[in-house]
């Protein structure tokens, strides 16, 4: 009934359905990347050699969404074949049957569709765009997927990096019964190469990451829209002819410092990074130990700053690097927007490039993003989750920006001279 062969799937949508044999089963990634007709394929061959108890359900965003993504694809003929004809549905109803097993369709807009699991007992269940559903169904999902070797099966596009699927399964996979899958647009091998040069060339930046990549970026909302790696990391380093340190203090949030250098080339760089996280780490350090840290970090840089800004709202540890004689010691620009539009316009002129041991803010630029809910009060508030190199850096771009503004106007050569 169903020869894979037949089909013209990639060896990645191939190994993905012969390898989906865990509890949770995820296929994510760019849009037209094959992920649906792969996951499709692996859950309809579960299907036909379920045993008979517990309930097979495919949940979506909608109950059309459901029938727009999974059933009539399912019924495509040029997709499945002689399969098509055995996956019956009426537009509208609540079940459908599909290789002579009932199987039940359920909506999940709202937090509400939680409801609709209760009492069930399950052995299959496949989720379409699985990062629009609420959190709360999808562990009750989960816990209703009760019968011995009960599988999960989902796909979706790529979300925030903190969202609940991205940060509580995707990023804790080794400790969990589950695979995952990422597909980019060029594994789909159905798409012809001008069809993904022309939606490559429509997108660019995050929505490049996420659409094209698929990475897990933020792409509404981004505060950096103009960030790209493939533009804005180096893994060299020119000789620097300035250089200044900005620090965001945390005790119990993450402490972040970041050196920012004038190079000679007359780019600004994030040159090197020191962070520590006393939450992971289960410990905390005292002003004089991040005083003693900080200084030990720069020694092995061979670096003697300028200056080193540091968030004001950390007065006691200004204090300590004072009686510690830390060089250059000053209490940051810390206007938030101000800061923000600084690092933005140098990001947006390629004047500001991140070396790539600068591992904290490199994870952190992509999703830094504005607070949606103070945007809707029309107030420009970023979000305060993980930010803290972003912090660090926005300290020492901001609070030097009379040392590099000419560079924004200037020709390479005469930043250069600076």
């Amino acid at each position: 009934m169903l020869d894979l062969r037949r089909l013209p799937l990639s060896r990645k949508q191939l190994l993905s359905i012969g390898q989906a044999t865990a509890r949770i089963n995820l296929w994510h990634g760019s849009v037209r990347s094959g992920k649906t007709i792969a996951s499709l394929l692996a859950f309809v061959i579960a299907v036909a050699t379920a045993g008979p108890s517990g309930l097979i359900i495919i949940v979506g965003r909608s109950l059309q969404t459901i029938e727009r993504n999974v059933l009539e694809p399912l019924q495509d003929r040029a997709l499945f074949g002689p399969l098509a004809r055995h996956v019956v549905h009426t537009r509208g109803a609540t079940t459908a049957v599909i290789l002579g097993r009932t199987v039940h369709l359920i909506g999940a807009a709202d937090a509400r569709a939680e409801g609709r699991l209760r009492g069930l007992t399950a052995q299959l269940a496949y989720v379409d765009e699985a990062t629009l559903l609420p959190e709360a169904f999808w562990t009750q999902l989960l816990a209703r997927l009760s019968v011995p070797g009960a599988r999960l099966y989902a796909t979706t596009n790529p979300d925030s990096p903190r969202h609940w699927l991205k940060v509580q399964y995707l990023d804790r996979i080794a400790k969990l019964d589950m695979r995952e899958w990422h597909f980019k647009l060029a594994d789909n091998p159905s798409l012809s190469a001008e069809y993904v040069a022309n939606l490559t060339a429509e997108y660019t930046g995050l929505w490049r990451k996420r659409m094209i990549e698929g990475a897990w970026v933020v792409a509404e909302g981004a505060i950096y829209s103009e960030w790209d790696e493939d533009r804005h990391v180096v893994t060299e380093l020119p000789a620097m002819r300035r250089q200044w340190v900005g620090i965001d203090y945390g005790t119990t949030n993450p402490f972040a410092a970041i050196l920012l250098g004038l190079g000679v080339d007359g780019r600004l760089y994030a040159c090197a990074e020191w962070r520590y996280d006393g939450r992971k780490t289960h410990r905390a350090m005292t002003d004089a130990q991040y005083s003693t840290a900080v200084r030990k970090w720069l020694d092995t840089l061979d670096v003697t700053p300028e200056w080193t800004f540091i968030d004001p709202s950390a007065k006691s540890f200004i204090a300590q690097l004072w009686q510690d004689g830390h060089p250059g010691v000053a209490r940051a620009d810390n206007t938030v927007a101000d800061g923000i539009r600084s690092v933005a316009s140098l990001l947006a002129a390629d004047r500001l490039v991140v070396h790539a041991s600068c591992t904290g803010l490199l994870s952190e630029m992509p999703g830094y993003s504005w607070d949606p809910k103070a945007t809707e009060r029309g107030e420009d508030k970023p979000l305060k989750v993980n930010d803290h190199s972003c912090d660090a850096i926005r300290y020492a771009v901001h609070s030097t920006a009379h040392e590099w503004r000419h560079l924004l106007t200037a020709r390479p050569k005469e930043a250069a001279r600076g």
